[in-house]
């Protein structure tokens, strides 16, 4: 099977999987988060200054900034989508290097700080405070369990990454004017906004492509430990 056809393979297995567990709707505000904590965080590495985030039970968000030049709004409105997707990447890197607990404090921690620094009121606050128990919970918990959660989040943040950059490729066709982070590239350059979109997909699926190969590379290794392992033991009886 061509590479490209497996990684769809995966990602609609994982689409389809994931929603089948109740309340997984509610970690796909992980993706929005990571999003606009990316240009919070450069808005501040460019001088500008984030007043405060937005973040809403239909997984839409908002980041309020202020930027003092062409070029700083430009990394800005980049910073979103590209976040949110390397991010994912991270996470299955996490998963790849057994580094599962890490992987939660590093989302805990980004948590914290949109919801002391950034984030104040409406339902960003109660998803905030829960994202932020349930980690603490599951860091520990029955190893399994937490390996699951976090693989949860792993695929939930990579489907919605390419599934948000999607949407906006199809908003900038049908409304270029709503098409959000698109639009805004779009004012500050000669690019229209389904130009931006394009860059975003594409980038979402070359990191969609590294999870899925680092989730490959994971599970062949534990096949073959397994392989080995058993293999030591017949060893052993028959010695």
């Amino acid at each position: 099977m061509p590479k490209w056809a497996k990684l769809v393979l995966y990602l609609l297995v994982a689409a389809v999987l994931t929603r089948l567990i109740p309340f997984s709707s509610l970690f796909r505000n992980l993706n929005t988060m990571i999003h606009e904590f990316g240009h919070a965080v450069v808005a501040l590495a460019t001088s500008g200054h984030v007043s405060s985030i937005d973040l809403n039970a239909n997984h839409s968000g908002a980041t309020y900034v202020m930027t003092y030049s062409t070029w700083s709004s430009i990394l800005v409105s980049l910073a979103g989508y590209m976040s949110a997707s390397l991010f994912a990447v991270l996470l299955f890197y996490g998963y790849y290097k057994k580094q599962q607990k890490q992987g939660l404090i590093l989302m805990t921690a980004v948590a914290l700080i949109m919801l002391i620094l950034y984030v104040h009121d409406g339902f960003g606050v109660v998803w905030l405070i829960g994202f932020i128990a349930l980690n603490a919970l599951m860091y520990f918990v029955w190893e399994p369990l937490r390996n699951f959660y976090y693989m949860l989040l792993c695929f939930l943040t990579l489907e919605e990454s390419i599934t948000s950059s999607f949407y906006l490729a199809w908003v900038s066709v049908t409304s270029p004017r709503a098409a959000g982070d698109a639009a805004l590239l779009a004012q500050d350059t000669f690019v229209p906004a389904i130009g931006w979109s394009i860059l975003f997909v594409a980038f979402s699926l070359l990191c969609a492509n590294w999870c899925i190969r680092l989730f490959a590379k994971t599970h062949e290794g534990r096949s073959s430990n397994r392989s080995s392992s058993s293999g030591s033991r017949r060893s052993k009886i028959r010695a």
